[in-house]
C-alpha cells in the first residue's frame, strides 16, 4: 500500500502543470555562478561543483528506485508546490539548490589540504560538520511540511542515517574531484559520474518507467 506523502508526490511527478517563470531565473543564476567561477580559472571548484550536484542525483535514483520496489514510499519525497519535480524526491528548485551548494562547498575548500582541524584532515572535519548543517536544515524542511518521510528508519529519531548517507558522500567526493592533481582525472570522474547518472535516468526512467 502506498503511503499518502508517495501518492502526493508521484501525483506531481514530471507535469507541467505547475510551471513558475521563476524557475528560469535561477537557472540563468546558477549559470552565472558556474560561469565566474571558470572565468577565474577555478576549475577544481566547477568540477567539484559539479560532482557535487551528480552525487545529489545517484541519490535521487537510488530514492525512486526504493519508491518502485517497496510498493510503500521512497525515503524521501517533495511535497508543496514547484515548478516541476522531475524525481520522486526532486524537484527543478532543489536540483538548482544542490548545483549551487556544490560551488559553495567547494569553494570553502582551505588551500592546504593537509591542514588539520582539531586534530582531524580538515577536508572530512569541513565535510562532516556541513552535513550536519544540511542535516538540520532537512529537519526544518520535514517540520514545515516540504519534506516527507514514511519509512521509520529515516526520520528525525534517527538523523545520523540521513547524515551518513544523504549528505556526507555529497562532500566527500566533491572534495575528492576537487584534490585531485590532475585535470584529466577530475575531468574523468565528473564525465563517469554524469554518464552512469544519464544511463541510469534512460534506462530506468525512459525504458523500465521505474522512477
Amino acid at each position: 500500500m502506498l503511503a499518502p506523502s508517495a501518492l502526493l508526490a508521484a501525483a506531481q511527478l514530471r507535469t507541467p502543470d505547475h510551471f513558475q517563470w521563476p524557475v528560469i531565473t535561477l537557472l540563468l543564476l546558477v549559470l552565472h555562478a558556474y560561469v565566474e567561477q571558470a572565468r577565474a580559472g577555478r576549475w577544481n571548484v566547477v568540477l567539484g561543483g559539479i560532482a557535487f550536484w551528480l552525487m545529489d542525483w545517484v541519490n535521487e535514483i537510488v530514492n525512486g528506485l526504493l519508491f518502485h520496489f517497496s510498493g510503500f514510499a521512497p525515503a524521501w519525497s517533495t511535497a508543496g508546490s514547484s515548478a516541476y519535480t522531475v524525481l520522486i524526491g526532486l524537484n527543478v528548485e532543489i536540483s538548482l539548490m544542490f548545483a549551487v551548494m556544490g560551488l559553495i562547498a567547494t569553494r570553502l575548500l582551505p588551500d592546504d589540504a593537509q591542514q588539520r582541524w582539531f586534530g582531524l584532515p580538515n577536508r572530512l572535519a569541513l565535510a562532516a560538520t556541513s552535513s550536519v548543517a544540511c542535516v538540520m536544515v532537512e529537519l526544518w524542511l520535514h517540520h514545515i511540511g516540504a519534506l516527507q518521510w514514511a519509512w521509520s528508519g529515516w526520520n528525525a529519531n534517527r538523523p545520523w542515517l540521513i547524515w551518513l548517507l544523504g549528505y556526507l558522500p555529497f562532500f566527500v567526493v566533491a572534495y575528492a574531484v576537487h584534490d585531485l592533481a590532475s585535470r584529466r582525472r577530475q575531468i574523468t570522474v565528473v564525465a563517469t559520474l554524469a554518464t552512469a547518472v544519464a544511463l541510469a535516468l534512460y534506462v530506468f526512467g525512459d525504458l523500465l518507467a521505474w522512477i
